[in-house]
């Protein structure tokens, strides 16, 4: 029987997903980028945009879904998120769920530690947004979003932990994640799982920032999917080089877990409020940190690397199907 991945648009089955982008951003803005001033949102404008990008991705590279990591914290519009993909034609996925704490919102649930019943609620949340939609758009969510602090847990990230194992083992949901700097991936999959999760419902996000063999074999050895997708950022906010990045991928894939590895850019096309100001450096850091990069250039080098077609291919493509169940 067939599995099938929440869009925006509805239900698509896995098999049908296609070339896939799995950690990807059409809007992001961190808490409080509603007060900017010399940028206002604008949605014709930013659907213009957007669809743009998109359309030029499947144009050039065959993009056919891409999920999008935005949480509720972070400037989430399903909507919108619907609207670009009738302009596309591309499968759309919206997230549930909230960013780690050092950049989401914890003041709202932090209160509801304290004066209400905050596990309850956030399961509650992530739940109706799984399986009858955000608000009153009757957009449902395809994953959980949920992330974690460089080098711990706290105990505000541990409740978004718990409500989405629990909603995933309820509901087969999926559940994507930030790890900060890398870090805390293989403790991530621990909890979740433990939790109640199933591991092949996971994807441990941000491995690419990770140093560390060990500790990218601790969570392959439990069974999750790993995502290496922010393909396309060099140096800025300290990401590794990129011909490290891909001696990670090609040594993983030697190592039995060419099947679990999911490729995508972590990009953004809207940055809601106002434009980030670039060093020159910056820019160039940032260079190719777009839509197609991973089509055009890093599945290429990869096979240069050693690695068959096929099996490159697969991390856009099949590990993604298979992550949904196909």
């Amino acid at each position: 029987m067939s599995s099938y991945v929440q869009t925006v648009m509805g239900p698509v089955r896995a098999e049908e997903l296609g070339r896939t982008l799995s950690h990807q951003h059409v809007l992001f803005g961190y808490p409080g980028w509603e007060n900017a001033v010399l940028s206002p949102f604008r949605w014709d404008e930013a659907l213009d945009q957007a669809a743009l990008v998109l359309k030029e991705a499947k144009e050039r590279c065959g993009l056919k879904t891409v999920i999008d990591a935005t949480p509720a914290d972070c400037g989430r519009k399903v909507d919108f998120l619907k609207a670009v993909s009738e302009r596309t034609g591309i499968h759309v996925v919206a997230s549930s769920g909230y960013y780690y704490e050092g950049e989401g919102a914890p003041a709202y649930f932090k209160f509801r530690m304290a004066y209400g019943d905050a596990p309850e609620e956030i399961y509650q949340m992530m739940y109706r947004e799984v399986t009858q939609g955000v608000g009153d758009t009757g957009i449902r969510t395809g994953v959980i979003k949920v992330g974690t602090s460089a080098g711990q847990i706290t105990a505000y990230e541990d409740l978004f932990l718990r409500a989405a194992a629990r909603v995933s083992a309820e509901t087969g949901v999926r559940i994507i994640t930030h790890t900060q700097g890398g870090t805390m991936g293989a403790e991530q999959a621990r909890r979740i799982i433990s939790y109640g999760a199933k591991p092949e419902h996971i994807m441990i996000g941000h491995l690419d920032n990770c140093t560390d063999m060990d500790e990218l074999l601790r969570i392959f050895e439990q069974g999750v999917y790993g995502g290496f997708d922010r393909l396309g950022i060099q140096g800025f906010t300290g990401a590794l080089p990129e011909s490290r990045r891909l001696a990670e991928i090609v040594g993983l894939s030697g190592s039995g877990y060419g099947d679990k590895l999911i490729l995508s850019h972590d990009s953004i096309i809207r940055m809601l409020g106002d434009p980030w100001v670039y060093s020159e450096q910056d820019a160039k850091d940032l260079e190719r940190w777009n839509w197609t990069h991973v089509f055009e250039d890093i599945l290429p080098r990869l096979q240069e690397m050693g690695l068959s077609p096929e099996t490159a291919e697969a991390m856009v493509a099949k590990n993604p199907q298979a992550l949904f169940g196909a």
